[in-house]
C-alpha cells in the first residue's frame, strides 16, 4: 500500500518550516514508523512579523506549499492533514497587552488559514500554541523517535529522553521529575501512552529565548548611561552597532526596564570578557523569591530531575558552532572555548568565518554565554548533571522540535493503550498466507492419495 503523509508549519519567532512526514499505511498505530521525509524553510521573518503587512504571508509560504504538492502525489493530497502551530513570537504578540495586537494577532492568523485553505490537502486548522503544549509535544517528539515509548527496535543508549529547548522567544525545559507530587499543578501533565502513565513537568520561559534575553540584558545595559555609549563585554573588541532605543523598547520583553532616556539611539562597542558578561546575564535571573521548595528563577517552582535531556533547536545551533556537541566535552572546556572566542578582536574573527553572516556571528559570544549561564544558573545543572545534556539537531533523521509530537497527537497515531498484537506487515501477511495455502494443498494431496488407493491395500492395511 502507498504511504500516508502530514505535513506540519512550524510558525516559530524568527522563521517558518514546513515539515513533511510519511509512514505505512497500514502501520498507523505502530511505532518507530514515522519518518520526515522534507523540510522546507519559508522565506522572510517569522508570521507575528506581518502584523502590519498579514496578506504578505501568503507569497512566502507560496513556495513550500507548492513543493508538497509536488512531492506528495496527487492521489493522496484530499487526505493529506495540513496542521500549522505558531509559537513564542505570535504568543509575544498577544502578549504585547492591548486589544489592538491581539487584534492584528487574530488577522495575521486568518491570513494564514486564508492561505493554507487554498490548496488541495485536507487543512486541519491553525493555532497559536502554549509554551507548555510546546514543551509537552517536543518531548513526546523525542521519546517516540528514540523508541521509548514501546520497544519495536533498538532503542538508541546514552541519547536524553527528557526534553530542552531554546528559540529565539522563549526556552522549555520538560521531563520527567523523581516523584509524581508537583508543587505546582500548572506545570504538570500526564500522558496514558500505550497503556503506561507519564507524569511530566514542563515550563515555558517566555522572554529567555536568545533574542529576546539579549534584548532585555542591553535595555537593563543602558539605564545608567548617558553619552550613549555602551561598552558590552558579550560583544567581541572593536566590535560596534548603533541600536535604537524605540526598536529596543518595541519587545513587551523589555517592559520592565523601560526609561525615559537622554538620547534616541546608542552604540555599543565590544569589550569581549566572558565572567562580565556572565555577570550581566545573570542580572535577569530573579534568585532572590522562591514560594516552593526550589526553584529555576523567577519564582518559577522546578523538581529535581534525573536521567539525560536532550537539547535542541538553538542549544543545539551555538554548541555546534563552538564544536561542543561531543559529550566528551566538560563544561569546563566549554567554558573555556567560549571565553577565549569572546576575547578574540572582532576583525580576526570575521576574517576566521567570512561564509556566516555578520550579524549571527556577532552574537555567537553572547549565546554561548547565555546558555551555560542558564544551564548553570538557571536550570541548575552541575558539574556532574552537564554530562546528562546532549545536544542534538536530529533523531534518526527528523528533526526533534515539537512539530511532529503535534501532529502523532493530533492524528492520534498514539494509542493510550497498548495493542494487543502488533499488526502484521504487508509482506509477512503475504508469507503467512501462501504458507498455510500450502500446507492446505499438502494435506488434500494426502488424503485423495489414501483415498484412492486399491482395496488390496486397504486389507492388507487391517
Amino acid at each position: 500500500m502507498p504511504p500516508t503523509y502530514g505535513i506540519v508549519l512550524d510558525a516559530g519567532s524568527s522563521h517558518t518550516s514546513l515539515y513533511i512526514f510519511s509512514w505505512a499505511s497500514e502501520k498507523e498505530n505502530d511505532t518507530g514508523i514515522v519518518q520526515q521525509i522534507e523540510e522546507c524553510k519559508v522565506s522572510g521573518a517569522g508570521i507575528a512579523a506581518y502584523y502590519r503587512r498579514p496578506n504578505d504571508i501568503t507569497t512566502r509560504l507560496t513556495q513550500c506549499m507548492e513543493k508538497a504538492r509536488k512531492m506528495i502525489p496527487m492521489s493522496k493530497h484530499q487526505e493529506t492533514p495540513v496542521y500549522m502551530g505558531a509559537s513564542a513570537g505570535m504568543r509575544l504578540l498577544r502578549y504585547r497587552n492591548s486589544s489592538t495586537h491581539d487584534r492584528m494577532a487574530g488577522k495575521v492568523m486568518a491570513a494564514v488559514i486564508r492561505n493554507l485553505n487554498n490548496y488541495p490537502f485536507n487543512f486541519q486548522g491553525a493555532t497559536i500554541i502554549t509554551g507548555q503544549e510546546e514543551g509537552a509535544y517536543g518531548w513526546i517528539t523525542i521519546n517516540y523517535l528514540l523508541g521509548h515509548f514501546v520497544q519495536r527496535w533498538v532503542v538508541m543508549p546514552n541519547e536524553g529522553n527528557d526534553f530542552l529547548n531554546l528559540g529565539s522567544d522563549s526556552t522549555q525545559i520538560t521531563f520527567v521529575p523523581k516523584n509524581h507530587t508537583m508543587e505546582s499543578p500548572e506545570n504538570s501533565l500526564q500522558f496514558r501512552l500505550y497503556g503506561k502513565d507519564y507524569y511530566v513537568y514542563t515550563h515555558s520561559f517566555l522572554c529567555y529565548g536568545k533574542d529576546q534575553a539579549l534584548w532585555q540584558k542591553l535595555a537593563k545595559d543602558i539605564q545608567m548611561l548617558s553619552d550613549g555609549v555602551l561598552r558590552d563585554p558579550c560583544f567581541h573588541p572593536g566590535y560596534e552597532e548603533v541600536v535604537t532605543v524605540k526598536a529596543l523598547y518595541e519587545t513587551p520583553c523589555t517592559r520592565r526596564f523601560k526609561k525615559i532616556l537622554p538620547f534616541n539611539s546608542f552604540q555599543i562597542q565590544g569589550a569581549g570578557n566572558y565572567e562580565q558578561c556572565q555577570q550581566r546575564i545573570l542580572e535577569l535571573f530573579n534568585t532572590s523569591y522562591c514560594p516552593y521548595s526550589q526553584c529555576a528563577f523567577n519564582g518559577v517552582f522546578l523538581p529535581p530531575f534525573q536521567g539525560s535531556f536532550g537539547a535542541f533547536s538553538v542549544f543545539y545551533f551555538v554548541m555546534d558552532f563552538f564544536n561542543l556537541t561531543s559529550e566528551k566535552v566538560s563544561q569546563e572546556e566549554a567554558i573555556r572555548r567560549i571565553g577565549n572566542f569572546c576575547s578574540q578582536p572582532w576583525n580576526e574573527v570575521k576574517t576566521s568565518f567570512p561564509k556566516v553572516d555578520e550579524k549571527e556571528l556577532s552574537e555567537y559570544c553572547f549565546s554561548g554565554i547565555y546558555i551555560l549561564s542558564l544551564f548553570t544558573y538557571g536550570y541548575h545543572f552541575t558539574n556532574k548533571t552537564w554530562e546528562n545534556i546532549h545536544f542534538m539537531g536530529k533523531i534518526r533523521g527528523t528533526n526533534a522540535g515539537w512539530t511532529l509530537g503535534y501532529m502523532l497527537n493530533m492524528t492520534n497515531m498514539i494509542p493510550a493503550e497498548q495493542p494487543f498484537t502488533a499488526p502484521l506487515s504487508h509482506s509477512t501477511y503475504v508469507f503467512l498466507m501462501f504458507f498455510f495455502s500450502l500446507l492446505l494443498a499438502i494435506e488434500i494431496i494426502a488424503a485423495l492419495f489414501i483415498l484412492n488407493k486399491p482395496a488390496h491395500l486397504w486389507e492388507e492395511m487391517v
